[in-house]
């Protein structure tokens, strides 16, 4: 496929409006399954370093289970706020306190541990599943499905495992809770120039202008 097959405006307005989403979200619509796997087709497009398809997902839409990681995921929040002294947005307490009504939540995991091979090691384990989870919030946000990147529950690997029956050789990285949207004006985030964190050759050096 050419560039010039691509539109680029649209590809740029995906890539930058994926927000973490967490209001105006319609909590009473299913978010479709067939959207669901489209999604999961595009994410396991993902580049991966380990040359093996190690990901895997869990659609979680049962309301006993998402109870369940309502709960866990409450407990870490908690403990965060509580160890680190974090201050927990109003739209993030919205959210959690209505996380077990939400349609649907993703957990993406990855087959195998992290091996305990260093910084290089890590990196690569991560850097073969975090991508896919990537491409799947893109993938949601192109079909108006809010989802919000989180990570707290994969402190709590254990109780996760129990709730959902991952297997000892799993590990869950990140859940995405996904819902339609209902109005919700999505735009770009204020963040600093490329040239601002961009350096030519070496590090601090600006690059030519």
């Amino acid at each position: 496929m050419s560039s010039e097959s691509i539109d680029l405006a649209s590809v740029d307005q995906v890539l930058a409006t994926a927000r973490s989403v967490r209001r105006r979200l319609d909590f009473d619509r299913p978010v479709a399954q067939a959207e669901i796997l489209d999604c999961i087709n595009l994410a396991t497009q993902a580049p991966t370093g380990l040359g093996g398809e190690s990901w895997r997902f869990v659609v979680v839409t049962d309301p006993a289970v998402k109870r369940r990681l309502a709960a866990l995921y409450q407990q870490a929040l908690e403990e965060l706020v509580v160890g680190r002294g974090v201050e927990i947005k109003p739209t993030q307490q919205a959210l959690v306190a209505r996380l077990h009504e939400i349609p649907a939540m993703i957990l993406v995991c990855n087959l195998g541990l992290p091996p305990d091979a260093g910084i290089a090691g890590q990196v690569g384990y991560f850097g073969s599943i975090l991508p896919a989870a990537w491409s799947l919030m893109l993938a949601l946000r192109a079909r108006g499905i809010g989802a919000t990147w989180t990570s707290l529950l994969a402190a709590r690997q254990a109780e996760v495992a129990a709730v959902v029956d991952l297997p000892k050789d799993a590990l869950l990285t990140v859940m995405l809770p996904i819902a339609y949207t209902k109005g919700a004006n999505l735009r770009p985030a204020k963040r600093l120039d490329a040239r601002a964190v961009t350096f030519a050759d070496r590090w601090g050096r600006k690059l030519p202008e």
